[in-house]
Parts: C-alpha cells; structure tokens; sequence
C-alpha cells in the first residue's frame, strides 16, 4: 500500500521554500529502502550515464531546440506490464510512429505503490502471453532493467507517471535514464485521487523536483512537466492555466529550471491557440514577478481529454484535428491518442498510426498562425482576466507562499477544478460549451472572477441554451462533457453558426 508522508516530515509546516540538502538526504534514504529495487539507484553513476547519452536523447536539449525552431513534436502515451512487452512497445513507437520522445505509461498498482501487486500483475502477464496491467511496473523491475528500454531507442524517454506519490518512481526513473518525467503537485493530486491530501501532493512533488535539482548540479538538464488534467470532463483553458501556474512556482521554488506545462485541448480552434499563448506568457509573467527570469516553459498540447467515439472514423478524425490545433497554437509539442482510445488499450501498431496521423496534420497546418485576428486577441486578454484575480488572491492567501496558498485556497474553493474526485476540491465550478463551441464558465462557485467576465460567459451560454431550445441550467455543463463521443448520427444534421 501506498506509505503516508514520515511524521517527521509532516510535523514539518508546509513550504514554498527549497528543502534543505542535509533534510533531502534522510527524506532520499527513507525513500530508496521502501523497495529493493532502490538500492540500485545511484545518482553520480546515473548522471554519469546521463551525460553519456547523445543530445537526440536527452529530452531537455530536444524541448528547447524544438522551441527554438518553431517545431512540434509528437508523444503519445503507453505502457505494457513486461520489459519485452515495453521494449517492443518503444521501438514501434520510435521506428513506426516516427515519435519524437518515446513515453512509458507506468500501471494504477505503481501509480498507488503498491508494488506487491503491481508483481503479480508482471507474474500474470508472463503467464498469459499479454499484458493484463495498463502500464509498466517501473519500481519492480527496477534500474538496470529499465535502462535496457533507453538503450533500445533513438529517442529521448519519458515517465508519465499518473501519480500523486512519484518519489520512488522518479528516482528509479532518472536513474534509468529517462530525461522527462510528467506529474505535478496539483493537476495529479486533483484528478486522480480520492484522500491524497493538497499538502501531501505538494510535498511528494517538492521530492521530486528537489531531485531535479541534484542532477542539474552535476550538468544534467532533465524536463519535468506539469500534465494538466486527465479527468476525462471538460476544463477551461483559465482553470487549465491556474493550475499550470500555480504547479511551476511550486516547481522552481525548488530549483528546477526546465519545466513544461500540457493544455488539453478544447477543440475550438481560437481558443486552443490562445490557450497556448497565454499560457506560457503568464506563467512567465508570474514567475518573473517572483524573481525567476530564465525558466523554460514550453507548451505541450493534448489530443481531446474528453470522452471519444467508439467509431475509428470520428476518432481519426479528432486526432487529425489534435495535430492541427497542436501546430496552429505554437505548441512546443503534442501527446497524441489513437482510434482504440474508447476501446481499451492501443496496440503498438494502432498508436503509430495515430502518431503518423498527428505528425500529418502537424505538417499540413505548419505555417499557420491566428495572432493577427481580433477574435485570437480578444481570446487571449480574457483568459488574462480569468486567471489574474485567482492566482493573486492564491499568492495573497499564503502570504506569498504558493504552497500555503494553494492549501488554502482549495479549502475556501478560490481555486476550484470541476468534477475532481479528490475530496479536498470543493469541485462546484462548471463548465459548459458556449453558442461558438468555446468552453465558458456555467457556474463560478467561489472563484473570483471578475463580474463583466462572468456576464460575457453567461450571455453566450443563453445564446447557445435559446438556439438549441433547452433550459439554462447545469445540463448544458453535463452535455457538453458527452457530447463529442456522441456517434455520428446523433451529431449531424447539425445547426450552422449564425451571425
């Protein structure tokens, strides 16, 4: 089972601030003994072996020569429950997908530590000729036979981890020699767990990035980043955005200077972009305001985190779609899913074919930008105003400390995140698609936007309610989380926009 935070540590009040190198070194030790395979782990050997590798592996050099070019890269997900499982995996992904960085999915046993079951799982699957676990069992099988799935790929590798508790996983991880690692105190803590604490997400995650910081004092730049949300519901990009912020001042508190940030996609075309846009310049504006002047914070856009289609021509369809708006919007890069999302688990096969389509539309809508259009502009200054009011009332609550602020302004419901299962998200913020498809804001609960703001979102969600005939109530938020998975039938004939 997942181990609950040392009392020691808890007894410690929460902190924005850098954990202490001699405090970190007791937390690390603690840590590498809950598992055999910890022992393995060996930081100046792993950076060692970091630097060793060629630059077309290492992730943080890839991200910001991409952004540099003005290129997207592709990503998709997945995991299998044995090496040879995952090696297989990773070289189709490489070689047939024509990825640019390779992931591994790690499983739910992992995920929750409980590694125990997580061998099983391994055992089970062996016996069975097929993977009955939805990722790979990092800690168990543990470093030296992961780097093996490194060294069987011409890519740069990376943890996407799910997980709100990734302290084991990282440090298996990284010494591995994966230069990425997805997850983040917020996003994960709220759309994945049920009990795991604000402060218990906070501080698993200050672990994690503390350890960053330790390979970048021996010259190796690893890419950490922040994974928006996997809740499968509609997210607006201001509450998207928040999040990003608030996880990339948590981040950099501790040392870490390579942090990207994922938006899921709303599927409008505008909004997406200026999502983007926005994103990264506010990010960059707040952490300016708090004296960080050389982060890299590169925008990765994800394929619809909504429900999808059962029927593989629509699914075609949204991740063709996905790449367009990945490259139209700037993004640094694109993680990327395939038409077996509605069914289960991809084959390595059927998630190359998405990435080849993704990668298509990426090259087909290369040259496109929106920044000259009014509506882009417009877009983007009222995502500026959603998200100013809360963050500095966030900053306010803790005094300038974002993790005390973060904790407290979850508890009054400042900063909301709908239908999150955790129990510490009061979860009554709700979003719905507007008259133009946008995703506005139904219901701000507690949140302190703006009053002529919240008046705009209203005025075009009674538009929408007034053209389709329904009710103005919190079934326009309900319908649009479904409405995309819908089959086709049911979608067309469909109302043209009217002026």
């Amino acid at each position: 089972m997942a181990q609950a935070l040392p009392h020691r540590e808890r007894a410690l009040p929460l902190k924005a601030t850098q954990i202490p190198e001699d405090v970190f070194h007791v937390m690390r030790r603690e840590n590498l003994a809950r598992w055999p395979t910890g022992a393995e782990v060996d930081l100046d050997e792993a950076a060692a072996y970091h630097l060793s590798l060629p630059e077309n592996k290492r992730l943080g050099t890839i991200m910001r020569k991409a952004a540099a070019e003005g290129r997207c890269l592709s990503q998709p997900r997945g995991g299998f429950a044995t090496l040879e499982m995952q090696r297989e995996l990773m070289q189709v992904l490489d070689r047939e997908g024509l990825a640019d960085v390779v992931p591994t999915t790690t499983d739910s046993y992992t995920r929750n530590e409980q590694w125990h079951n997580a061998q099983k799982g391994i055992d089970e699957s062996t016996r069975a000729g097929r993977s009955l676990l939805n990722g790979y069992p990092m800690v168990n099988y543990g470093v030296k036979a992961t780097r093996t799935l490194v060294e069987a790929i011409d890519k740069p590798a990376i943890v996407l981890s799910g997980t709100a508790m990734p302290r084991l996983t990282s440090e298996v991880g990284y010494a591995a020699g994966y230069s990425g690692y997805l997850g983040s105190a917020i996003a994960y803590t709220v759309s994945y767990t049920k009990d795991v604490t604000i402060e218990e997400g906070i501080r698993n995650y200050q672990y994690l990035d503390r350890l960053v910081t330790l390979y970048q004092q021996r010259g190796v730049e690893l890419h950490r980043r922040q994974p928006g949300f996997l809740t499968g519901t509609n997210i607006p990009p201001c509450i998207a955005i928040m999040t990003c912020v608030l996880d990339v001042l948590l981040a950099v508190e501790q040392g870490v200077k390579n942090y990207g940030l994922e938006l899921g996609q709303t599927l409008h075309l505008i909004q997406d972009a200026a999502a983007i846009r926005a994103c990264e310049e506010l990010c960059q504006e707040y952490l300016r305001r708090v004296g960080h002047n050389d982060i890299f914070t590169p925008i990765t856009s994800l394929h619809w985190m909504g429900a999808w289609p059962q029927d593989e021509a629509q699914a075609g369809a949204l991740i063709s779609y996905g790449g367009t708006l990945a490259a139209i919007g700037g993004a640094v890069s694109v993680t990327t899913k395939s038409t077996h999302e509605a069914i289960g688990i991809p084959t390595p096969q059927a998630n190359a074919e998405g990435l080849r389509m993704t990668r298509m539309a990426i090259y087909l809508a290369r040259n496109i930008r929106l920044d000259a259009m009014d509506e882009f502009r417009r877009e983007k200054e009222l995502i500026g105003r959603e998200v100013r009011p809360v963050i500095d009332k966030v900053l306010e609550m803790g005094d300038g400390d974002v993790a005390v602020g973060t904790v407290r302004a979850f508890e009054a419901g400042i900063m909301d995140i709908p239908w999150s299962p955790n129990r510490q998200v009061k979860s009554r913020v709700l979003p719905a698609r507007d008259a133009d498809g946008y995703l506005r804001i139904f219901d701000p609960a507690s949140m302190p936007i703006p009053e002529d703001v919240l008046e705009f979102h209203e005025e075009r969600l009674r538009l929408r309610a007034e053209r389709e005939g329904k009710a103005y109530d919190h079934e326009l938020a309900v319908t649009s989380v479904y409405e995309i998975c819908e089959p086709l039938s049911h979608l067309a004939p469909f109302p043209w926009p009217k002026d």
